[in-house]
């Protein structure tokens, strides 16, 4: 299970009179708010219209799935997917199948949360669940905080696949990353899963103004290191539509992915392999310490001495 997933969530599920009490209702839409605002994205079925049905009174939204929605929309956690029903959905089962046809134009890392008369008609959908019985459902019970996986460009893009292609904001924070390095060689590969999109995101990559550590550290022109980023970057950002801005800093350690949908501690960096047996170990960050780790990379914060900046293409 990757770090992030994407769900859909079936109009009923955020409806007070879809519950036997207030207390159940509660209960359930807080257990789906925190995950999928500290861990989630969730698929605004139809273009946009399952976001636009709670700006009207025409159910019993309760509060806190309005409060639930509005910060999907704030946080950039709502995902748009086009129309798959020839007509617009008349009822939740309706909603329920808008969202199981999305999966076959991009399968789901999670899954359906829907209530129980809507599961009654897909007993047998593994992608579909009761919100009431979510630890039933093999793609909730098994989210983690962390995930250990092969230093591999396959295994880096299933596992960031949904932050880069969704996030309106990118940190690739690595002290040595260099693409014209053998190792890093596969970065710009990595960078491209952000683009092709509008507007596009802003991608920022921060290292440190030295190569090499203790005492074989040395002082590269800076000069020869921006051009370095040049030639390995700009075409395969340019084909894409990406601008990626770098910043050169006297000196860090830790490595991060940092976004506005999760931060993920990344020990190794970016740079990747062909072993599939060179394992690493990525956590899921807290909110508060990824806000912090943002801020630590502010030119603003002056935490760290900057070097240089520069723009590719």
């Amino acid at each position: 299970m990757p770090l992030i997933a994407d769900y859909a969530i079936t109009p009923d599920v955020l409806d007070s009179a879809s519950y036997t009490s207030e207390e159940v209702c509660r209960f359930c839409l807080r257990e789906i708010n925190q995950v999928m605002r500290s861990e989630g994205l969730v698929r605004d079925l139809r273009a946009g219209e399952w976001r636009r049905l709670f700006a009207s009174d025409c159910r019993s939204w309760h509060r806190l799935a309005k409060e639930l929605v509005r910060k999907l929309v704030t946080e950039g956690r709502l995902i748009s997917f086009p129309p798959q029903l020839p007509t617009a959905p008349s009822d939740d089962q309706d909603w329920c199948e808008e969202a199981v046809l999305t999966d076959g134009k991009e399968p789901y890392m999670g899954g359906i949360v829907v209530t129980e008369p809507i599961k009654a008609a897909y007993k047998t959908d593994r992608r579909v669940e009761r919100v009431d019985r979510l630890n039933m459902a093999a793609w909730w019970s098994c989210r983690s905080p962390s995930v250990r996986l092969s230093r591999t460009l396959h295994d880096y893009q299933e596992h960031l696949g949904p932050i880069l292609r969704c996030a309106n904001s990118l940190q690739f924070i690595d002290p040595h990353v260099n693409p014209t390095m053998r190792r890093y060689s596969q970065f710009v590969d990595l960078l491209s899963m952000a683009g092709g999109r509008s507007p596009r995101p802003t991608v920022e990559v921060h290292r440190v103004c030295y190569e090499g550590s203790g005492l074989g550290r040395s002082l590269p022109d800076i000069e020869s290191l921006e051009q370095d980023f040049r030639t390995a970057l700009a075409a395969g950002l340019r084909k894409v539509g990406l601008r990626v801005e770098v910043f050169v800093w006297d000196d860090f350690h830790d490595r991060y992915l940092i976004s506005n949908l999760i931060g993920v501690s990344v020990p190794n960096g970016f740079d990747t392999t062909t072993n599939t047996e060179a394992k690493t170990t990525w956590g899921r960050l807290g909110k508060k310490d990824r806000d912090d780790i943002q801020r630590e990379f502010d030119p603003a914060s002056e935490r760290h001495r900057l070097h240089r900046r520069f723009s590719i293409p």
